[in-house]
């Protein structure tokens, strides 16, 4: 089993301590094992629930959806289905964000183009 500290975590994950630590409050990443010396010791199932945070964090979803998520994932495979349709919803709208961040890309490359051709 592997353990890593807060400070190896985070940087493993690109996210700060502090973020670990703020998690753990919202109670969207599990209480977290300690160490013989009463550091906080991410295990393996600790990692990958941050990945799925991260992952999750990354895509807009709210911390409040984040928790339901997790509360269904705690609850066991019984709930496999439910946590499916979570991900499918928001899948949905992960993929309307792209749809609108192309669009305005597609404006802002006009621009760019626009300037381009009158400062050159």
């Amino acid at each position: 089993m592997t353990t890593m500290t807060p400070s190896q975590a985070a940087a493993n994950f690109g996210v700060s301590a502090e973020t670990l630590r703020y998690w753990e409050r919202a109670d969207i990443l599990s209480p977290v094992g300690r160490d013989a010396s009463g550091r906080r010791a991410y295990s393996d199932d600790d990692l990958e629930s941050i990945d799925v945070i991260k992952c999750l964090r990354q895509t807009a979803m709210p911390i409040r959806a984040i928790r339901e998520f997790v509360e269904l994932a705690r609850e066991g495979d019984g709930t496999a289905h439910a946590r499916l349709e979570v991900l499918r919803a928001h899948r949905e709208r992960v993929i309307e964000d792209l749809r609108r961040q192309q669009e305005a890309l597609r404006y802002i490359e006009r621009k760019i183009s626009y300037y381009e051709g009158i400062t050159l």
